[in-house]
């Protein structure tokens, strides 16, 4: 049997970043912002001594992870031809930058799923906590989940 546990960062605590999708042909090449919404479902086969898949009072590290990424920032793909200029806007202090490898909904539930899983293994709850997936929301009609690899022996790959 396997138990789920979701925890639950809304629209309302304000994770507000600005991000283009440079390679796109619409609007979204463009300059935009989101207040992003984060989804983690975690997952165990074995609940801790108190019976629970994770501490949901212990996610502040993870919170502020989430913050320190998204909370009013512009993020930025790593490949981004106009880098340069983002780098000029943060040296100006116009702008906040995280340049991660890659942009968007998608590439974000990745890149939270990766720190997230390094989470529960530095805090020791891995491998009896796993983490089964993480979906973003831009807002109520756009998200995206990632899940991590399929179950093999037993095991999600962290």
């Amino acid at each position: 049997m396997t138990y789920l546990s979701t925890k639950t960062y809304g629209h309302e605590i304000g994770l507000s970043a600005t991000f283009r999708q440079w390679r796109a042909l619409s609007h979204c090449r463009l300059l935009h912002g989101y207040s992003l919404s984060f989804r983690f479902e975690f997952e165990a086969d074995i609940l801790d001594d108190k019976n629970w898949v994770v501490d949901f009072g212990g996610l502040k590290e993870l919170k502020a992870i989430l913050e320190d990424t998204f909370d009013h920032k512009t993020v930025v793909a790593a490949d981004d031809p106009e880098l340069e200029w983002f780098h000029e806007a943060a040296r100006r202090g116009v702008a906040d930058i995280v340049v991660l490898p890659a942009v968007g909904c998608e590439k974000f539930a990745e890149h939270v799923y990766g720190i997230a899983s390094t989470w529960l293994l530095t805090e020791r709850l891995a491998p009896r906590c796993r983490l089964a997936s993480v979906e973003v929301k831009e807002h109520g009609a756009n998200s995206a989940i990632y899940r991590g690899t399929s179950r093999a022996a037993g095991q999600r790959d962290l």
